[in-house]
């Protein structure tokens, strides 16, 4: 008998042991351990490197709007606001005048161009300008100088210079008869009397000796 209740015992005991191992097992009583790919993912999706959500965001508060083009580098307007185009050469009163000073060691003849075409305009550049001589047409050569445009109202005027060398040789020189003006960006010419001085020494030098300078460069009116 005491043999037979040892084996009953030792029964029991394995049968216990072996519930406990089968319940460790399976993990229904104790709690488990997130898996290990859990831990990985939590560090990327902190780290900000990534993700469209948080691009969006730095762009959205990284970025300033593209600025708007202002009124610089834009055609002038008329008093009612919309775009001036071009004075034509018929709008135009052209008239011409000596501008030269006392000791000036170069002539300077004033053209002056007024707007009396009943609407605002705009003069760009340069105008072409001829001398008429007894030797042929002699054009003047631009000085350089910029020429930003220039918006006439009506009834305003814009003048421009032309200097030239003055004839202190005591020859005939070159004589003037005529001034021709064509104004910017227009084919149709105006000829003038000539104002300056009568005539310009001769030269063999290569270029015009005669200069034209930009709207607005001889002063500019109202």
């Amino acid at each position: 008998m005491r043999v037979r209740k040892l084996t009953l015992a030792a029964m029991a005991l394995a049968a216990g042991l072996s519930l406990t191992a089968c319940q460790n097992d399976d993990g229904t009583d104790e709690t488990t351990a997130p898996p290990a790919a859990s831990a990985p993912a939590s560090s990327d999706g902190g780290s900000g490197s990534t993700g469209s959500d948080q691009e969006g965001g730095q762009d959205s508060a990284g970025k300033t709007p593209n600025g708007t083009g202002g009124a610089n580098g834009t055609g002038g307007t008329g008093e009612d606001g919309k775009a001036a185009a071009k004075c034509r050469t018929d709008e135009l009163e052209i008239t011409a005048t000596d501008a030269t000073v006392g000791g000036d060691t170069e002539g300077t003849v004033a053209v002056d161009l007024k707007n009396g075409g009943g609407r605002a305009c705009t003069l760009a550049g340069y105008a072409g300008v001829d001398l008429k001589t007894n030797t042929g047409s002699l054009s003047a050569e631009r000085t350089g100088e910029q020429a930003p445009p220039i918006v006439l109202q009506d009834g305003e005027n814009v003048t421009f210079g032309i200097t030239y060398p003055i004839n202190n040789t005591g020859g005939s020189g070159v004589r003037i008869t005529g001034l021709v003006v064509t104004p910017p960006n227009e084919t149709k010419s105006v000829t003038l009397d000539w104002p300056g001085g009568a005539s310009l020494p001769a030269s063999d030098s290569p270029g015009s000796p005669v200069k034209v300078g930009p709207m607005g460069s001889a002063g500019q009116g109202g």
